[in-house]
């Protein structure tokens, strides 16, 4: 790895860091620590998926080819981590909402500028995967630093231990729950929104990259060419599967930490995010097997086996919730979800559509994965909590076998359904 590569590296690292510091304990500290109601609660969590939306047309149609993206990626970091250090100092809904949606707005579409910056200065595009491993890393690590910060630090003094061994125990040990573990995870926005200042300063270091000009009048309206690919009924039904699974890792993401905390599991607060990070190191294994698994495979028999992770993943966390080690186990399914569902039909679409409609096609799925299904999550989210809670506590059983059928349905639709043709490019789809 070359100094540019390494520069790349830490840019990815860092870009991931910012999201996966607040995301995993956002779901419960709204409802939980700030008591915001169902309504509010999803209000906020789709300025991420609005932004998604916004994002397609304004980082692709506007800002790479106005801006040069370095220049681009520190401006929008610095306003982006601003606003993210404010989120932990407010509990007011609209205060809040307008600063996550201001962050969004900016953060957003950097995840499609890191990618412009990187493949603009590599010169084999397979070196992209060493390049994005950053980002799984990133992501891992904004994990860890909340085993020590999300620590009751009295009970910690209250144990004296005698030496450093015990001390460390105790630290480990020590986790805060209810209200002190919702209070301390402000602390989440705080790191957060520090990485995401450190990066736009990086930014200065990272080389140059020129805006990016329409080299043709249909790049000028790539978004038209996206809606006409959808003329073709296989890309139609993967693009409405990925919806459906775009909503069931959502869902994933919104109850685990809450999942995990709740009495019927048990697990400390401050090792929560450490243990949801499994799926992030598994995620790396995945994506080392992913090419000799779509070889012997194929896409649709690779895609099915990544959706119905997601339905023994949510069916062990249904049946089986007092098995502690079998809870955590199951999180290294995660990377079989992602790598081989969504990561493959990023591959698919590269390499199924000519190179003038892989941008279109792209940003066609990022809007579905991104944007629309993670809205709908968010909007339903809140209020399936709502309907299955009971006596102060959620059902779990019956609330995880939502997303198991959901998802058990999205992998049958893909059995029967998806039928790519063979060997050959999909032609745009001209009017």
């Amino acid at each position: 790895m070359n100094a540019v590569h390494f520069k790349l590296f830490l840019m990815m690292a860092l870009e991931f860091f910012i999201w996966g510091a607040w995301l995993p304990f956002i779901f419960s500290y709204l409802r939980d620590g700030l008591l915001f109601t169902a309504g509010q609660q999803a209000l906020i969590l789709n300025a991420f998926p609005l932004a998604a939306i916004i994002g397609m047309f304004f980082s692709n149609q506007f800002a790479d080819r106005n801006f040069a993206a370095e220049k681009f990626l520190g401006f929008s970091q610095l306003l982006g981590g601003a606003a993210m250090i404010g989120l932990a100092f407010t509990g007011d809904f609209w205060t809040f909402f307008t600063l996550m949606l201001a962050h969004c707005l900016f953060y957003v579409p950097t995840l499609s500028v890191t990618n412009s910056i990187a493949f603009a200065h590599l010169k084999d595009t397979k070196d992209f995967g060493l390049i994005r491993m950053g980002g799984t890393i990133g992501w891992i690590l904004a994990a860890w630093p909340f085993t020590f910060i999300l620590v009751d630090w009295n009970q910690v003094h209250a144990a004296h231990p005698v030496g450093m061994i015990d001390w460390i125990s105790t630290v480990l040990g020590a986790g805060l729950s209810g209200a002190a573990l919702q209070k301390a995870a402000r602390w989440t926005f705080i790191v957060a929104g520090m990485a995401s200042l450190v990066l736009a300063v990086f930014s200065l270091a990272l080389p140059h990259t020129p805006p990016r000009k329409a080299e043709t009048a249909q790049d000028k309206f790539a978004w038209i060419e996206a809606l006409r690919l959808l003329g073709r009924p296989f890309v139609l039904v993967l693009w409405i599967v990925a919806f459906v699974d775009s909503f069931v890792i959502n869902a994933y993401f919104y109850w685990a930490a809450t999942f995990l905390g709740s009495p019927q599991v048990g697990i400390k607060g401050n090792w929560i995010m450490p243990i949801m990070s499994i799926g992030q190191v598994a995620e790396i294994l995945a994506m080392a097997m992913l090419a000799v698994t779509l070889k012997k495979l194929g896409w649709r028999t690779t895609m099915i086996i990544g959706i119905l992770a997601h339905v023994a993943r949510f069916a062990v966390f249904a049946f089986f919730p007092q098995d502690t080690t079998l809870i955590v186990l199951v999180f290294i399914l995660h990377g079989i979800c992602y790598a081989f569902f969504f990561a493959t039909v990023y591959i698919f679409v590269d390499e199924y559509f000519p190179k003038d409609a892989r941008s279109s096609a792209q940003g066609l799925f990022n809007v579905m994965i991104l944007g629309l299904g993670a809205m709908a999550c968010n909007t339903l989210c809140p209020f399936l909590t709502k309907k299955f809670m009971a006596g102060g506590l959620i059902d779990f059983r019956r609330l995880f076998l939502v997303p198991c059928g959901v998802a058990l349905a999205a992998a049958i639709t893909l059995a029967l359904f998806f039928h790519p043709p063979k060997l050959k490019t999909v032609e745009p789809v001209h009017s």
